[in-house]
């Protein structure tokens, strides 16, 4: 009997998502029990405390709650964890900020006893917020063979398959039976059976995979060969996180295998590890499309917060810039042009930047589910560009009618001859600056793409603050031709 890349393991649990009003009611219910815990007079009354919480709820909704926690008491929670396996949920589910604190406070033989029983790839995944000087001297004390493991997935980018995927599964011979496959699965219960029970050839190449139920209905007699089916879709280390989730999410797969250019299956990508990558992509993507990266709890500084927002802003800030030059510019028409046309600069800024926004958050999103590829990339362009003028056509002409009317009701409010002119002025400059916003729109996510940036970054800041200056710029020139032909 032969049976190829199995090896014990600690169980992994994932935290069940539920509804909202829940884990919101959970999180803040731990909240309250924790802080009078901590700031209680008597520290023995506090210990006790604390004890009891730990005991009576789980380690999953403990390490969420830890997370709204002072830094220097986070490692007395985790002290009080009623056992080894409740520790090693703790440290798997919380935040990083809180396993740099337990990492601090735990001696080398503790983090040895830690690390032993855990995952390897939440091993690999948790020794991130490790410093690289205690990693090294981690890994020299647990078992070699682990320390290899753990060693070469973090040698894998943290967004590809080769981070994403266990090397703890379930693979055996093709001639082997289904009574001797159970038989080893039921020796090794810490091993997660969910991940599949996949099927190689005597040289390690992949050849199939036996669906639960084929092992349950057929004869224990049964070669694996007669019962596996064949593995349609796998990917290799250096796939992309993109690529992982969208073939889990288009062929609803459970496990998708990890595969070296041999066709040797090397790792095993579980659906629990594609949910939470999808949940890391989309707080990234949420983050970019504020202008923002950070990660940060209650009680970081407010320079950190600054310091993660700043660089962002900085664009906002020299878009503004240029925009005062642009306004200055115009100037010399003070008395005339000037005098009506700043009136309707956040009306123009506005309708062309959510028009720029909805384009960008468009082309984002179907970019992201894969529905834009480069046959349908030039339809959906110009589908874009159609309706963003087919927009500003609308709101251009029926915004200069409203100004229109209004200046003739008013009795011209403004220095103009002619409120005919003051409605051609803003419906046109309406009509350029949201067709101006939706090339930004547009344009702004597929040259992001281009040179290998997240497009989200595009939707937020950069849409905005040059969407600003581009559509006053084109109002500023249209009212000026307009103005110089009739004034």
């Amino acid at each position: 009997m032969e049976v190829l890349g199995a090896e014990e393991s600690g169980d992994k649990v994932y935290p069940l998502r539920k509804a909202e009003s829940t884990t919101g009611h959970l999180d803040d219910l731990l909240k309250e029990k924790l802080e009078k815990a901590f700031h209680k007079q008597t520290s023995k009354v506090r210990l006790h405390d604390i004890t009891k919480i730990a005991s009576e709820h789980s380690p999953i909704d403990l390490a969420h709650a830890a997370s709204h926690l002072p830094p220097n008491v986070r490692p007395i929670l985790y002290e009080n964890l009623p056992n080894r396996e409740a520790k090693i949920k703790f440290v798997i589910n919380t935040d990083g900020n809180t396993r740099l604190a337990i990492f601090r406070h735990l001696n080398d033989l503790e983090l040895k006893k830690l690390f032993e029983k855990m995952p390897i790839d939440d091993a690999a995944w948790v020794t991130e917020d490790m410093p690289e000087r205690r990693f090294r001297r981690l890994m020299e004390q647990i078992d070699s063979k682990k320390a290899l493991r753990i060693t070469e997935l973090k040698l894998h980018h943290r967004n590809s398959a080769g981070r994403l995927m266990t090397s703890e599964f379930f693979a055996f011979t093709m001639e082997m039976t289904i009574g001797e496959a159970a038989a080893y699965i039921r020796d090794n219960p810490r091993i997660e059976f969910t991940r599949g029970v996949f099927i190689l050839n005597r040289a390690g190449e992949l050849q199939g995979a036996v669906p639960a139920r084929n092992l349950m209905i057929n004869p224990p007699n049964t070669p694996l060969r007669r019962v596996m089916k064949s593995i349609l879709h796998k990917v290799t280390v250096d796939s992309t996180r993109e690529e992982v989730i969208d073939l889990v999410e288009r062929y609803k797969i459970v496990s998708l295998p990890v595969v070296n250019i041999d066709n040797h299956l090397i790792g095993v990508i579980a659906h629990a590890d594609v949910i939470e990558a999808m949940e890391d992509l989309a707080d990234e993507t949420i983050a970019h499309m504020a202008g923002t990266r950070e990660k940060f709890t209650t009680y970081d500084s407010v320079l950190k917060r600054f310091l993660t927002r700043a660089p962002w802003l900085c664009v906002t800030l020299f878009a503004g810039l240029i925009n005062v030059g642009v306004m200055s510019s115009f100037q010399k028409y003070e008395g005339g042009l000037l005098t009506f046309v700043l009136f309707f600069v956040p009306l123009i800024t506005g309708m062309s930047g959510n028009i720029g926004l909805q384009c960008s958050t468009i082309l984002i999103r179907g970019m992201a589910l894969g529905t834009i590829s480069s046959h349908t990339k030039k339809d959906t362009i110009l589908k874009e560009l159609t309706s963003g003028l087919f927009t500003g056509a609308i709101f251009g002409v029926g915004c200069g009618f409203i100004v229109y009317f209004l200046e003739m009701l008013g009795g011209g409010a403004f220095s103009s001859p002619s409120p005919a002119i003051i409605g051609s002025i803003i419906g046109f400059g309406l009509l350029g600056s949201c067709f101006v916003g939706t090339l930004l729109g547009i344009f702004s996510p597929l040259f992001f793409s281009k040179i290998g940036i997240d497009p989200a970054v595009s939707a937020g800041p950069i849409v905005t603050a040059f969407n600003d200056f581009l559509s006053m710029t084109i109002y500023f020139l249209i009212a000026w031709g307009i103005s110089a032909l009739f004034l």
